[in-house]
């Protein structure tokens, strides 16, 4: 893989890792929550964004926010 193409899969996982930290902190969760995503890039190109290890509790916020089901809680 060249330099550009990998400049560009940086910058798109860049891109995302940062708007889900920005969502994560709109929730008010605190930042040692949200410090530990990041942007990767492998040697074969493939792009994610790495969340890390999550609390239970900082999954089920998570969970939460993205359920459009008020109401409705992941299983203890």
């Amino acid at each position: 893989m060249d330099m550009p193409v990998w400049r560009d899969r940086r910058a798109r996982a860049v891109a995302s890792a940062e708007a889900l930290q920005s969502a994560l902190a709109g929730l008010g969760l605190p930042e040692r929550v949200w410090t530990s995503i990041r942007p990767v890039v492998t040697a074969s190109g493939n792009t994610f964004v790495d969340l890390g290890m999550l609390r239970p509790e900082t999954a089920d916020q998570i969970t939460a926010a993205l359920n459009p089901t008020p109401g409705i809680r992941p299983p203890d």
